[in-house]
């Protein structure tokens, strides 16, 4: 993929999680003049995890001073004029949560340059809770906001529909999927017709924590009817593991814990497993379980989980609904030669539509889309 991309590239980010570290050297090994990334700290209170680190990509760190609360809250990233101006981006990828108020500061630094500036974001959401009925009078501040980029890359279709509900021209709207692995180099592990030793593996993996509610998965296994109560293997570590373990001692004590496990030790759990189960927010575990051709269960959450999951490889669940989680359950475990098809449908569309080297290439189509018509 290199010299996909041919000029320089910055890119704005309130938070550097580690998972996308391996998007941002992919996509600087495929750009000529290279990707310096500009991001600070999360809130003490968000569990984001370590930050990440970078072998080929640049990264320079961001002071964010935090403002307000709830609804209100802002943030402004101290350095973004001195990094802006050290790097010198011939196209910046900025941040489109309105919220961040860097970002209209660095826009104009680009444009009084002459050069595009790009949003990239989960969406636009309607607004909920207390202030939803005060909905129009935001409409036409994040349409302003919005309309200052030359092209928006979103995660999801979902959000570039709400990009495009809220007045973003539609052929300035490109989908990139939130890939966090590559294409899968090896072909999909051998199962066999059925379930090894006539029991379901059903696996989760994720850090423990209560919104990924592994709680709500051991009360649904246990009330399975016990023909078909699967093997269930809770791959992860976190504040909510001992509690957690408590909780399978008394209603379902064929949960195995299994710790914290990655590389080759993750990639054999994965590949003796059935189906994976992810009942709670969250979910960078999804694809990897996908490129081991693992059948699916996932909770909604933002939207970007619909490029993912679809009939054919597996089940979209209503966040927070315990009965439909057992309903799919009993639904998933009682076929195993449908779980061996969607498994199958999983493998394909990580090696043919979300991947990082799909992800990179609509970064290239925008980049070039945005430096011909940029404003």
């Amino acid at each position: 993929m290199k010299g996909l991309i041919s000029c320089r590239l910055g890119l704005q980010q309130r938070v550097f999680p580690a998972y996308r570290a391996a998007f941002f050297d992919l996509l600087a090994q495929a750009t000529a003049g290279g990707v310096s990334v500009f991001s600070g700290d999360p809130l003490p209170d968000e569990a984001l995890g370590q930050e990440g680190r970078l072998a080929v990509a640049q990264h320079v760190k961001a002071n964010n001073l935090y403002l307000g609360w709830g609804p209100f809250l802002t943030v402004w990233q101290v350095g973004i004029s001195r990094w802006l101006e050290t790097w010198q981006p011939d196209v910046l990828i900025a941040d489109t949560n309105p919220r961040n108020a860097s970002t209209a500061a660095a826009v104009r630094w680009m444009r009084r340059r002459g050069r595009a500036v790009i949003g990239w974001g989960l969406g636009a959401p309607p607004r909920r809770g207390p202030l939803s009925g005060l909905s129009k009078l935001f409409e036409v501040p994040r349409r302003r906001f919005l309309s200052q980029f030359d092209a928006i890359i979103a995660y999801s279709a979902t959000g570039a529909e709400q990009y495009a509900a809220v007045g973003f021209p539609r052929e300035r709207l490109f989908i990139a999927p939130n890939a966090v692995t590559p294409r899968p180099q090896n072909p999909p592990p051998p199962r066999p017709a059925g379930f090894t030793d006539g029991r379901a593996r059903v696996i989760f993996v994720g850090r423990l924590q209560a919104r990924k509610r592994v709680d709500a998965l051991l009360r649904a296994c246990a009330a399975l009817p016990e023909a078909i109560q699967p093997r269930l293997w809770v791959v992860g570590d976190g504040p909510e593991r001992e509690p957690l373990q408590n909780l399978a001692r008394a209603v379902y004590p064929r949960a195995e814990f299994c710790g914290d496990r990655r590389g080759p030790a993750l990639e054999s759990l994965l590949a003796a497993a059935d189906v994976f189960v992810l009942p709670g927010t969250g979910g960078l575990a999804v694809q990897q379980a996908m490129s081991a051709a693992l059948p699916v269960i996932v909770a909604e959450a933002d939207g970007t989980q619909s490029a993912l999951v679809r009939e054919q490889n597996g089940w979209l669940l209503p966040p927070n609904d315990d009965q439909a989680l057992v309903v799919c359950l009993k639904d998933a475990l009682t076929d195993p030669a449908r779980l061996r098809r969607m498994g199958a449908e999983s493998y394909r569309v990580v090696a043919e539509e979300v991947n990082l080297e799909r992800m990179v290439a609509v970064f290239a189509e925008a980049v070039a889309y945005a430096r011909r018509h940029r404003r």
